[in-house]
């Protein structure tokens, strides 16, 4: 038997780059899959529902996990993808810029997580994993704002694996370094040179290569799956050692 035969996931972010590779990775393990996403999931597959969700939108995200709920029972498994980056130091966004990106990064998984969280607790083995990432907890130039909100999502994640730890419910993060997604792509791509920029993004990365969104998604699936039933407040790097590993560049 598949590892999420008759298993129900929601995954946050889920068209696209790391979310979209984790609900094909579910829907590979038997798993039932709703998107949250801005974009519809296409093309369209059968275990999988697609919702318009905006996770700064508690009504919309209320109505999602309802739908999701009514269609297939309930739900086991919790994916909060859904992000978007920022650049510059600290003396680089205002009020409004940091405003918008925690309402998305933070406050849009504290959204997620407390309209799915009751049904999460009605099943035994049920799991939340949270994207987090490597700028949490490894300084990286003009990433403060963005490396605030990862860092939020590191500390939210322990703080409710503690709080669940004695009604079953497990909840881990990963913290992927560069990743090889359509947002990375779109960034490079307003660079005066993007080809110079991308040749710096690898050299960067201890394994000479971008992490690619299925690596991050084979991560979230095993933090999801029975076998890591031990596994509980965990937060596990997918960035080919940048944050625990020395790298002789020489």
């Amino acid at each position: 038997m598949k590892p999420f035969t008759n298993k129900v996931a929601i995954v946050t972010g889920g068209a696209s780059g790391i979310g979209r590779a984790t609900v094909e990775k579910l829907v590979e393990g038997g798993a039932r899959v709703a998107s949250f996403d801005l974009s519809p999931f296409s093309p369209g597959h059968e275990q999988v529902m697609s919702h318009t969700v905006d996770v700064t939108d508690r009504l919309a995200i209320g109505n999602a996990t309802q739908a999701t709920v009514e269609n297939w029972g309930g739900i086991n498994m919790l994916v909060n993808a859904a992000g978007i980056g920022a650049g510059g130091t600290i003396l680089e966004n205002d009020d409004a810029e940091w405003q918008r990106v925690l309402e998305t990064n933070v406050m849009g998984t504290v959204r997620v997580t407390q309209a799915v969280v009751p049904y999460l607790l009605t099943f035994p083995d049920s799991a939340i994993v949270n994207v987090a990432s490597i700028v949490a907890t490894t300084g990286f130039p003009n990433r403060v704002l963005y490396s605030a909100t990862k860092g939020a999502i590191v500390s939210l994640t322990l703080a409710m694996a503690a709080d669940y730890l004695k009604q079953g419910l497990r909840v881990n993060a990963v913290s992927p370094g560069t990743t090889e997604t359509p947002w990375v792509s779109r960034l490079l791509s307003q660079a005066d040179d993007p080809d110079l920029e991308r040749q710096k993004l690898v050299a960067r990365q201890l394994h000479g290569r971008l992490v690619s969104a299925e690596e991050v998604a084979e991560a979230i699936s095993y933090l999801l799956s029975p076998l890591a039933g031990s596994t509980n407040g965990v937060v596990l790097p997918v960035d080919s050692g940048i944050n625990s590993l020395y790298f002789d560049r020489s």
